[in-house]
């Protein structure tokens, strides 16, 4: 049957609407498929420092929904590297673009890191670095994106050290021995602690928790009833370490540094109970990360040197 003319110019606009939506459509699912989905694989959510730095990721995502998609997952303590391991496992299946992961272990996580850059994943590395001797037996380049913890624990100790006299006994509580900002926050604390001539009479590991930086603390000032002052890797062991030096009567005559700024630290900083810490910018870790992530999936180059893009890191004392 022949259509009337009025009828014939209907069906060809149809159409050619129906043409045109086409490759609209099309282009739509294609931009859809084409947006990164990025997995951030975060330490210990019970220490308020990766809260922060989750929550300062998941509002940045907000603000560019529309450049990438996000899933995070973390573990409930420091020390659980077979549960990290298991979450990076999962990211892999999920099949994200890019990983972006604060270790729990500067050693342990490396083959499976390789296995998600074997699967063309690429990988950033934030606030605890990979071992760079382990990462080079594996054939990887991964970034690292972060401040430098020797230089940032070292502004503490510096300062802790204008407060003391040469020769006066001092004790550091160290986070996981296994990680790199651990030692590194150690050494920083050492260099500042030899250069002014004070005693290192201990040095043991707090695990990054706050119950252990008590326990810890305790110990030593038991065993060293003249020291002078704690130096805790973290804000978390100085919140133990607080603990501890009230618990023996001490308070106000054994010095407290921390390390991370957190907000449970502030009020301590003002009252005295905490000389100083150091901020990393912990709200803008993740974020950092991921910006370069998303570099790397475009296929561009990162601004790294020798493997590290250095990140601020600023001595905090009370306001």
């Amino acid at each position: 049957m022949k259509l009337p003319f009025a009828g014939r110019l209907l069906a060809v606009a149809v159409l050619a609407a129906a043409s045109a939506a086409l490759p609209l459509s099309s282009a739509f699912a294609d931009d859809a498929a084409a947006k990164p989905k990025v997995g951030l694989v975060m330490k210990s959510l019970a220490n308020e420092f990766f809260v922060t730095m989750q929550e300062g990721a998941k509002s940045y995502q907000k603000e560019h929904a529309a450049d990438f998609d996000m899933i995070t997952n973390g573990i409930k303590n420091e020390t659980d590297t077979s549960a990290q391991i298991d979450i990076v496992n999962q990211m892999i299946l999920a099949k994200v673009n890019a990983i972006v992961i604060a270790p729990a272990d500067s050693k342990a996580l490396v083959t499976v890191l390789k296995k998600a850059s074997d699967a063309g994943i690429k990988v950033v590395n934030i606030d605890n670095r990979l071992d760079p001797d382990v990462l080079k037996s594996k054939h990887l380049d991964i970034p690292f994106v972060g401040p430098d913890n020797r230089k940032g624990s070292k502004l503490v100790g510096d300062y802790l050290a204008k407060q003391l006299a040469a020769g006066d006994k001092v004790g550091i509580i160290e986070g996981v021995p296994t990680t790199t900002n651990a030692q590194q926050r150690t050494a920083g604390y050492k260099d500042a602690m030899d250069a002014a001539g004070m005693k290192i009479v201990s040095t043991q590991s707090g695990n990054w928790e706050i119950d252990q930086g008590q326990k810890v603390a305790s110990a030593m000032l038991s065993e060293y009833p003249d020291l002078k002052a704690l130096l805790a890797g973290n804000d978390n062991m100085a919140l133990g370490a607080v603990s501890a030096v009230r618990a023996a009567g001490k308070a106000g005559k054994v010095l407290v540094v921390g390390y991370d700024n957190i907000e449970a630290i502030r009020p301590m900083l003002q009252d005295g109970r905490v000389l100083a810490t150091a901020d990393q910018a912990a709200a803008q870790q993740a974020v950092f990360g991921i910006q370069n992530a998303l570099k790397l999936v475009k296929g561009e180059k990162v601004d790294a040197k020798d493997g590290v893009i250095e990140t601020p890191v600023e001595l905090v004392l009370k306001k």
